[in-house]
């Protein structure tokens, strides 16, 4: 595999994070300042132009990966959003979610594996 799709695959993984990250947060602030406000406006745009460019790559990242490999891959995007909400957002993890990413995790690592 060359090293290009996986930079590409890494850059896709951290937009769906970060549009998944701060259109939640955009949606949070509206509740107490609005949409009309331009910080949250700020956010949200920034939250759907990452999801856009994620949903570009994943187009294009199609063309190099076979879809079975590709999407257990991508599921790794739920354990960094885990992550990134408890630090940025500062969400509790409970045992329960904690438990479910990790065993979320071991999948993604033995369908790589396979």
């Amino acid at each position: 595999m060359k090293a290009t799709p996986l930079v590409v695959f890494i850059i896709e993984v951290l937009a769906v994070v970060a549009g998944q990250v701060l259109v939640k947060h955009a949606v949070e602030q509206s509740q107490q300042l609005g949409f009309r406000n331009r910080r949250v406006l700020a956010f949200l745009c920034g939250g759907i132009a990452a999801m856009a460019v994620s949903f570009f790559l994943t187009l294009g990242l199609l063309q190099h990966f076979d879809l079975s490999y590709f999407f257990p891959l991508q599921a790794s995007t739920t354990i960094l959003i885990v992550v990134f909400a408890a630090v940025f957002l500062r969400e509790r993890l409970s045992l329960q979610l904690l438990a479910g990413s990790v065993l979320i995790t071991a999948g993604i690592v033995l369908v790589s594996l396979s």
